[in-house]
């Protein structure tokens, strides 16, 4: 069995149980980044915003709908975007050893990867009553275009931004139409939100990245990023603050929002751009971000309920 060492990913989690795999359900489980839940965390929470800032109490077998949705949808796109980027990979030493771009996995296997956890995400789709699944449909474009944007344009994160978020509008749209001027707020905010940690993400490749012709905002910001992602961040707050305040207008609601901000504020002050292992820490740390909004949008969209 090839070295478990050559074919786990620096990045990785979970490693001692993606180590004891046979080498095929490994190499698809880091396909799809099962050993990496934070991005499906970073999928899920905004349709948990979304869906409780509707008002309409926790919804327990919805949330677990959009869970199931959320690692089966963002194991397909870390497929797809692995097969587009092959060649790109192969000369990123974080994303070398790859399952595709070292050649373990064929990309015929992928593409069958690819569509079994679409088939996952379909299911979950027609548990949604029809405006939702509407809404869900229209992201796919949305999805296929993204791993081109890192190729002509240095801000892909904003690209990633209404990508990743797009939960959100999904989450309302499955229990309400209305207020979509607090949609939109929250789901601008959401955005903006990406942009900064994917900012603080992006950090981990700047020398590769350069050297390869891969664009991002953290090259693009250069010595910057730090106020750069403290611009983003205060952006979402201030988004995120008018569409409580469209939702409900008390100025006690707002108070709803200062954990995530600290937090937030946290992460800025915190961040260390030449250490190695800051930025994935303060990356990681917005499952818990994305907690502390998920409370308060559950707050303040049942406050009086």
């Amino acid at each position: 069995m090839t070295d478990s060492s050559e074919t786990i990913v620096p990045d990785t989690q979970h490693r001692g149980i993606i180590a004891r795999l046979p080498q095929l359900p490994r190499d698809l489980a880091q396909l799809a980044r099962f050993d990496r839940p934070i991005g499906w965390w970073l999928l899920f929470w905004p349709c948990a915003w979304g869906l409780w800032l509707t008002g309409t109490g926790v919804q327990w077998q919805l949330l677990l709908l959009f869970l199931l949705g959320s690692i089966a949808m963002r194991g397909a796109g870390c497929v797809y975007n692995d097969i587009i980027d092959a060649e790109l990979d192969r000369k990123v030493a974080r994303t070398a050893a790859r399952p595709v771009a070292s050649g373990r996995v064929s990309k015929t296997t992928a593409w069958l990867w690819l569509v079994a956890l679409c088939l996952i995400g379909l299911a979950v789709l027609l548990q949604l009553r029809w405006e939702a699944q509407l809404i869900a449909l229209a992201s796919l474009a949305l999805v296929a275009g993204y791993p081109f944007m890192k190729r002509i344009t240095w801000w892909p994160q904003a690209w990633l931004g209404m990508v990743f978020t797009w939960g959100a509008l999904v989450g309302w749209f499955a229990m309400r139409s209305d207020h979509l001027d607090a949609l939109a707020a929250l789901y601008a905010g959401a955005a903006l939100w990406v942009i900064g940690f994917d900012t603080i993400y992006a950090l981990q490749d700047r020398e590769d990245d350069a050297l390869v012709g891969i664009r991002s905002s953290a090259l693009r910001l250069g010595g910057k990023v730090r106020s750069g992602v403290a611009v983003f961040y205060l952006g979402a707050i201030s988004l995120w603050i008018l569409a409580f305040w469209l939702l409900r207008p008390d100025p006690v609601a707002l108070l709803a929002l200062l954990p995530v901000s600290l937090h937030l504020l946290w992460q800025v002050a915190t961040l260390d751009t030449e250490d190695a292992s800051n930025p994935l820490d303060r990356f990681r740390s917005n499952r818990f971000a994305g907690g502390l909004m998920a409370a308060a949008c559950f707050v303040v969209g049942n406050a009086g309920a």
